[in-house]
C-alpha cells in the first residue's frame, strides 16, 4: 500500500496554448499530430511542476481530458452526442466573486446504444506518464455509478431497460480498464466519486433518486460496482493501491453541495475496497473530522486541506493545526495532505493563476514535511 503523506487529486490548470490548440483542432485548423505534440508538452510541464513542488505522487494533470470523466464516452461507443455541458450541468454555488450559476441538464444526454469499447481509456496516459517520472504515477477513473447521469428511460430504455443493466456494462468496461492498467504496471489507481457527497443534499439527491434507486440503494449498489471495478486487479492486487476521491462539486471555483460526510461515511469508508480515501476538507462546507472515526484502521486518509477554488494561500501553521485536529479521530501516521480537489476538473479550470497553483502544490509538500518529517 502506498503510504505517501503528500498527494494530488488529478487535474491541473491547462496552459493557454493547449486550450487554444483544442479549439483549433475542433475547427480543423490543427492536425491531430500537432495537437498530440502540444498535449505531450503540457504533460511534461505538469510532471515537472509536481516534482519541483516536492510531491511524492504525480499525475499527468489530465491534460488529455476534456473533463475528469470524459475519457469513458470518448473511448466507448454508445453514449451518443455529447459536449462539455454533459459534465458541467447543475446548480452551482459560488462566493461573492464567482456568484451562482445554473446549467440545465442537456435534453439529448443519454446512452443510445449498447456500450462497446473502441480503445482503452487511460493506457496512453499511464505509459507516457511513467516514462517521464520516477515518482508514484497515479491515473484516475470515474466511479461507475457516477454514470447514472448518462442514463435516460426515454433515450436509453430500448437498449438498457434499467439503470442497473447500464451501470453493469459501465462497471465491466472499467474493470477491464483496471486490468489493462495493472498489466502496464500501474501501482496507484484512483476512482473519482463526487456523486456520493451529492447524496447529502436533498435537491441533488432527488435527481439521483429519480433514476430509480433509494439513498440506501445508491450507497449499497454504488459500493458494489466500485468493488467490481477494483476487482480487475485481483491477480496483482498486492502491487496496486486504490484511492477514492469524494468531493462536493468543483467547477469554475464553484461547488454543488455542502455538508459533512457522516451520512455516507459508514458504507463508503468501511466497505469500499480502496486503501486511500481522498476527502475534501478545505472549508466549513465540508463539516468536521468526526466522520473519520468510520474509517477502518487499514486505510490512509488524505486530507484535502488546500483549496483549489481560490488563490488564497493558507498559512502553513493553519494547515498543521488542521492535521493535528484530524488526528484526534484517525491516527496521525495514517494521514496525508493534498489539494482539496483538482485545479481544473474540466478544461474550464478554477479561478486562480498558474503561480497560485504552484504555490499551493509547494505548500502541500512543505506542510507534510513539517508534520511527518
Amino acid at each position: 500500500m502506498i503510504t505517501a503523506h503528500t498527494d494530488v487529486v488529478g487535474s491541473l490548470l491547462r496552459p493557454p496554448y493547449l486550450l487554444d490548440a483544442r479549439r483549433d483542432l475542433a475547427a480543423s485548423a490543427l492536425s491531430d499530430a500537432a495537437f498530440k505534440t502540444l498535449e505531450d508538452q503540457a504533460v511534461n510541464e505538469a510532471v515537472a511542476l509536481q516534482e519541483e513542488a516536492g510531491l511524492e505522487v504525480v499525475t499527468d494533470g489530465e491534460m488529455r481530458r476534456l473533463s475528469f470523466q470524459s475519457q469513458l464516452p470518448e473511448a466507448v461507443s454508445g453514449f451518443g452526442d455529447f459536449d462539455l455541458d454533459a459534465f458541467l450541468w447543475g446548480d452551482w454555488s459560488g462566493d461573492g466573486d464567482t456568484g451562482d450559476s445554473r446549467l440545465e441538464r442537456p435534453r439529448n444526454l443519454g446512452v443510445v446504444d449498447r456500450l462497446a469499447r473502441r480503445r482503452h481509456l487511460c493506457a496512453e496516459e499511464l505509459t507516457y506518464l511513467r516514462g517521464r517520472t520516477g515518482r508514484i504515477a497515479k491515473v484516475s477513473l470515474p466511479s461507475p455509478s457516477l454514470w447514472a447521469n448518462f442514463w435516460s428511460a426515454e433515450l436509453s430504455g430500448h437498449v438498457y431497460p434499467t439503470l442497473d443493466s447500464f451501470l453493469a456494462d459501465v462497471a465491466d468496461i472499467l474493470r477491464q480498464e483496471v486490468a489493462e492498467l495493472v498489466r502496464l504496471g500501474a501501482t496507484y489507481i484512483q476512482l473519482d466519486a463526487p456523486h456520493y457527497p451529492l447524496l447529502l443534499d436533498p435537491q441533488t439527491r432527488s435527481f439521483y433518486e429519480s433514476r430509480g434507486w433509494t439513498l440506501a440503494r445508491w450507497l449499497e449498489a454504488g459500493v458494489e460496482l466500485d468493488n467490481a471495478v477494483i476487482g480487475g486487479a485481483d491477480d496483482d492486487a498486492a502491487s496496486v493501491t486504490f484511492g477514492m476521491h469524494l468531493c462536493r462539486g468543483n467547477q469554475d471555483s464553484r461547488w454543488l453541495v455542502e455538508g459533512a460526510y457522516d451520512e455516507v461515511a459508514q458504507l463508503i469508508f468501511e466497505r469500499t475496497h480502496v486503501q486511500r480515501l481522498l476527502l475534501e476538507y478545505d472549508d466549513a462546507r465540508s463539516g468536521g473530522f468526526e466522520a473519520l472515526r468510520q474509517v477502518p484502521d487499514d486505510k490512509i486518509v488524505v486530507l484535502g486541506l488546500v483549496t483549489t477554488k481560490t488563490g488564497r494561500l493558507e498559512p502553513a501553521r493553519e494547515l498543521i493545526e488542521r492535521v493535528r485536529e484530524a488526528s484526534r479521530f484517525f491516527p496521525l501516521k495514517q494521514l496525508a495532505i493534498s489539494p482539496q480537489c483538482g485545479f481544473a476538473s474540466s478544461v474550464v479550470g478554477n479561478r486562480l493563476t498558474a503561480q497560485d497553483q504552484r504555490r499551493k502544490l509547494c505548500l502541500v509538500a512543505e506542510t507534510a514535511a513539517a508534520v511527518w518529517g
